[in-house]
Parts: structure tokens; C-alpha cells; sequence
């Protein structure tokens, strides 16, 4: 595509439900079209034929499964959104968007599950291989504005307790806490607009390095 100068970043856009970052990751996309990248916007689990039925499994509220059952579907999914989109528009140039990534299942998993941290990490590596996000941006509000902002029809993750979704959260900040340089924390309680101003801010600053 004509314009811009391509480079291959990869962004990955996370929090708990109802935090927004699935609207940011949209405006992210829309907004590097209009500046002439060559940009792809993805979403975990899913992108792919077989990722998308194992987001079928994985959300369905009639399904009760281990905690380790869970976590390995995740991973199945994400090695294959990996190998067949993620790392093959990368090879090409194209700037990555993923709505959620592997940070997600350290947070549902590790922290909301209380599965091993180490374990847990161990797979990410096991699944992704070499290919690691650039950039993250993780969109956070408290409890009561996520739950508010979501459907009636809470999925099944969605529809775990509040406890569950209070780990997440500070799993979430913790991930942060301990990856300061590449996941940028964004509070997001505001207008999308707004919000998105604070994206634009940070993405243009790394896409200029």
C-alpha cells in the first residue's frame, strides 16, 4: 500500500470485559487505514477456522471443564492464530492488532484461576514461540463501570464472580507492574474518544522509533 512506511508491529490490546479494548483495537485499525499502513486486526481466541471453534467451547455457559482443560484450549487456539496469521503478516510487513493475546490467559488462568504463573507462561512459549507482542495496551476500570458496560447475556467466562474478575484485574496490573516498557496501562473509565487520544499518543510514538 502506498504512504506510510510499513513495519512489522505486532499490538495487542487487553483487560477484563467490559474494559473497552475491543472498540479501542477497532478505532486503532480504523485509524492506521486512514494514515495508509498496511494494518490487520485479529481477535483470541479466534481469527481462524479451528481457533473460532474453540471459542465456541470456550464461551458456552452449558460447558463446565478443568481449569487445565481451559488453559489448553486457549493455547491450541493461540498457536494457531500465531502460525497462520499473526507471524505470517508480520513476515510481510503488515501491522498486527490482537484483541487479546497471551496476557489474557496469564491473567483468567494464572491469577482469576489460580493456576501456576510459571506453568502457565511456560505454554505461552510452547504456543507462540518467538513471536511476542511490541506493544500492549491494557485498558483498565473498576468492576462496577466493566459490568455495567456488558451484555444481558454474560458469557461464560463473563459470567464468573466478582472475585474472579477482581483477581483478573490485578493479575492484569501486575503483568504491567512487572512489563512497564511494553504494556502501557490506560485508564479507561472515560469517553472512548478520549481514551483513544491516549492511544494514538503512544502508538505514534512507537511506530516513529
Amino acid at each position: 500500500m502506498a504512504g506510510k512506511k510499513e513495519k512489522p508491529l505486532f499490538v495487542t490490546f487487553e483487560g477484563i470485559d467490559g474494559c473497552g479494548k475491543s472498540t479501542q483495537a477497532v478505532m486503532t485499525y480504523q485509524y492506521l487505514l486512514s494514515q495508509k499502513y498496511k494494518v490487520k486486526l485479529l481477535r483470541e481466541p479466534g481469527s481462524t477456522v479451528v481457533a473460532e471453534k474453540i471459542r465456541e467451547i470456550l464461551l458456552n455457559r452449558r460447558l463446565r471443564m478443568a481449569h487445565i482443560t481451559e488453559l489448553l484450549l486457549y493455547e491450541a487456539a493461540r498457536t494457531e492464530i500465531t502460525a497462520k496469521e499473526i507471524a505470517p503478516a508480520l513476515a510481510n510487513g503488515t501491522i498486527v492488532l490482537c484483541d487479546r493475546f497471551y496476557d489474557s490467559t496469564t491473567a483468567y488462568q494464572g491469577y482469576g484461576r489460580k493456576l501456576d504463573i510459571r506453568m502457565v507462561k511456560g505454554l505461552h512459549k510452547v504456543a507462540v514461540g518467538t513471536v511476542l507482542p511490541d506493544l500492549t495496551f491494557l485498558f483498565d476500570v473498576d468492576l462496577k463501570t466493566a459490568f455495567a458496560r456488558r451484555g444481558n447475556k454474560p458469557d461464560r467466562l463473563e459470567s464468573q464472580s466478582k472475585a474472579f474478575h477482581n483477581r483478573v484485574r490485578l493479575g492484569f496490573l501486575e503483568i504491567a507492574r512487572k512489563e512497564r516498557r511494553r504494556v502501557k496501562v490506560i485508564d479507561a473509565t472515560g469517553p472512548a474518544d478520549e481514551i483513544f487520544q491516549s492511544v494514538k499518543k503512544i502508538l505514534l510514538r512507537r511506530l516513529s522509533r
